[in-house]
């Protein structure tokens, strides 16, 4: 996969697929919709004292890293065990160059997202008190295989429909489903209709809410029946 990487309308940095035309964040902003749709949206919803994390997939860490941001500023939520599943890693290169903490004004992180990028698949890390990181290199659809404690909040990051339509349908659903307790919380930037009516038909409550910058509308779905 060649890729390049691409400053978005928010300054921040995200990564293009050369001949899919397909950017692992959107181009309205990727700082922007990270924190919209997985915090404000996902991560601020839970009440939990310890929050277990699947993230579908952790490409380039954008995720990982405004949650550790969000989490070190709060007192309410203690430990988070965040498990990340991603089949192609970015290169050190790549890493270096989307200069995250730098655009983001986030220098204290800096040692800790070169961390999350430099450690070991399939083991525990802690990158700072009370947030453990696991990362986990498989295809998406290998899910039902991966063990993992009972899931609180799915972040729902796949490529999209577009280019990957079989992580929208319901096989990857009912994994992703399973590895969940029931009143868990999927949050994701996609609103396709095909989608809701899956997430419903595997026994989620979904609800359609205002979107990023550039997106008019985004899901959340809370598992009420496992099917």
């Amino acid at each position: 996969m060649q890729r390049e990487i691409i400053t978005t309308s928010d300054g921040s940095k995200t990564l293009l697929i050369n001949g899919l035309n397909e950017h692992y964040h959107s181009h309205n902003g990727a700082y922007t919709e990270a924190l919209h749709v997985f915090i404000d949206n996902g991560l601020k919803k839970i009440n939990n004292c310890e929050v277990n994390i699947l993230e579908l997939g952790f490409g380039t860490g954008l995720n990982v890293l405004v949650t550790v941001d969000y989490f070190k500023n709060q007192e309410q939520i203690k430990q988070i065990n965040y498990f990340t599943v991603e089949k192609y890693p970015i290169t050190p290169e790549e890493v270096q160059q989307l200069a995250y903490c730098e655009n983001l004004k986030l220098p204290e992180l800096n040692d800790i997202y070169h961390e999350m990028h430099a450690a070991p698949w399939a083991k525990d890390v802690s990158l700072l008190s009370g947030f453990v990181l696991h990362k986990i290199n498989a295809d998406f659809l290998q899910l039902d295989q991966i063990e993992m404690p009972e899931i609180d909040l799915v972040y729902f990051d796949c490529f999209g429909a577009r280019v990957q339509p079989d992580l929208w349908e319901r096989p990857l659903v009912e994994k992703v489903a399973a590895k969940m307790h029931n009143g868990a919380l999927l949050t994701t930037y996609s609103s396709k209709g095909s989608f809701r009516r899956i997430l419903q038909d595997v026994g989620f409550e979904v609800t359609k809410l205002a979107g990023p910058r550039g997106k008019r509308e985004m899901i959340n779905a809370i598992l009420n029946t496992k099917k």
